[in-house]
């Protein structure tokens, strides 16, 4: 089971990432949960629960927001999360806890709701969880402190540690999306030439590793209104891995 699992994250970041193609990692989950219940599986449960959350929030990136169902994504993590904290599993809390809190602010925009969520999952997630689930949840912090609290010196923080994390674990399609955060995060703490820089550093990532040309043109399009002066508007936030 551990195996599939793995195969169908793997067919998840393929389709985030590149293809758009959500079919594989769909069926795989979907397959996951069926037998995870029918064999009484927790562990398996709430997994397949966790990731068919993170599934529906990828797809809704890739589509319109506004017409996202949150309230069908918010149930996936939650009874992922009720599962998990039963079991006492603080790696898997976190990872369920992030999801919820990326259904209260990037679907809702609602931070007052969000952090709580990263909070905790930032805790946990530091002492137990894997290189990239530490990444993306120090990420979501950054932004908070970048978009709500405007901080720009705690966002740098965070964000820095968030792609020196995502370089640690080597997978280049996670890449890119670190480095444009940390780019844009200097160029709001004053440091405009380091963050033009790792702009151009993070679009060279991005077409090296054969991302989307929808991915390829969020960066360029950051890239654009950076070197113009411009607030960093583009068709996703940042905040979209």
């Amino acid at each position: 089971m551990g195996e599939t699992l793995t195969s169908g994250n793997e067919a998840l970041y393929e389709a985030a990432f590149r293809t758009g193609d959500y079919t594989e990692a769909e069926t795989t989950f979907a397959e996951l949960l069926t037998r995870a219940r029918e064999s009484g599986d927790r562990v398996l449960e709430a997994a397949a629960l966790d990731r068919l959350g993170m599934l529906a929030h990828f797809k809704a990136l890739d589509g319109d927001l506004a017409k996202a169902d949150a309230d069908a994504e918010q149930r996936l993590f939650e009874q992922a999360l009720e599962i998990r904290r039963d079991l006492g599993d603080p790696a898997a809390v976190a990872e369920s806890l992030f999801g919820l809190g990326l259904v209260h602010q990037v679907l809702r925009g609602d931070w007052d709701a969000a952090m709580p969520n990263y909070t905790e999952a930032l805790q946990l997630a530091d002492k137990h969880g894997d290189l990239l689930l530490r990444s993306e949840v120090h990420r979501h912090v950054g932004f908070y402190y970048a978009l709500s609290d405007l901080q720009s010196d705690r966002a740098l923080h965070h964000l820095r540690i968030s792609h020196d994390l995502r370089e640690e674990l080597g997978d280049q399609r996670w890449i890119p999306g670190g480095t444009v955060a940390l780019g844009l995060a200097e160029i709001t703490d004053g440091l405009r030439d380091q963050g033009l820089a790792h702009l151009h550093e993070a679009l060279d990532q991005a077409r090296a590793a054969g991302l989307s040309a929808e991915r390829i043109g969020w960066i360029e399009q950051f890239l654009h209104n950076a070197e113009e002066g411009l607030p960093p508007d583009a068709p996703r936030p940042p905040a979209a891995s």
